[in-house]
């Protein structure tokens, strides 16, 4: 894992002490071990893990200079991309939302053995919102929802001048082309698409800026947010 890990930063334009580097691959092993025991993901092979966990959420740190920065990752699973962020950037503040309490019951517990310090809420993202509307620099989420829904549900935490940055595989454009009337309702503007080539096509992230306010009624309850999607 860590040879994978160290052979594909330069791609990403990065340079990691070897102290963050041996945290990566303890929380990356740390998510394998508990996988024997708990549904956290699908991807189990060491390899595989430090380049579609690990390397793809630091490809996040390629984009945008996240230090200082208030982020919030909506649907963390196991942690990603979050985690790895805030390991190779401890300046982030993050906050780690997912609705699955055994799930964050264990990064409550996991986290500070690899020096992590991160906000753990269990709740769902469109009813935590309410405590902490637009007071975000960054959100972002991966693997959560097609685009449509997953800005309902991210853009809302992003104050004015904020960013959501949506992980998304190959159907990315596809999706964005689904997204157009919910980027424009919710306040944000695409600033920029970036593909990452990884083994079995490319993952790719889209950058959005919020430029005006989400209007208050967003987000809605998720079943009328999947019922009839902006």
């Amino acid at each position: 894992m860590k040879e994978t890990l160290l052979a594909g930063l330069p791609a990403l334009k990065l340079t990691l002490p070897e102290d963050r580097i041996d945290r990566l691959t303890a929380f990356g092993e740390a998510v394998i071990r508990q996988n024997a025991v708990m549904n956290l993901t699908a991807i189990t092979e060491p390899k595989q893990v430090a380049r579609l966990h690990l390397l793809d959420s630091l490809s996040l740190l390629s984009l945008e200079d996240l230090s200082g920065k208030k982020m919030i990752d909506v649907g963390c699973g196991a942690g990603f991309p979050g985690v790895p962020v805030k390991i190779a950037c401890p300046e982030v503040q993050l906050t780690l939302l997912d609705s699955l309490g055994k799930r964050m019951n264990w990064l409550s517990e996991v986290l500070p053995t690899v020096r992590v310090e991160a906000e753990c809420v269990t709740a769902r993202a469109e009813e935590f919102v309410t405590q902490r509307r637009e007071s975000y620099d960054i959100a972002t989420s991966r693997a959560v929802a097609r685009l449509h829904i997953l800005l309902e549900l991210t853009a809302p935490y992003v104050k004015v001048g904020g960013k959501v940055l949506a992980m998304k595989g190959s159907a990315a454009r596809e999706e964005l082309e689904e997204a157009k009337n919910a980027v424009k309702k919710l306040g944000l503007t695409l600033e920029k698409i970036v593909d990452f080539p990884v083994e079995e096509g490319a993952h790719t992230v889209l950058v959005f800026k919020k430029t005006g306010h989400t209007p208050p009624q967003y987000p809605r309850r998720y079943a009328k947010i999947k019922q009839s999607p902006l």
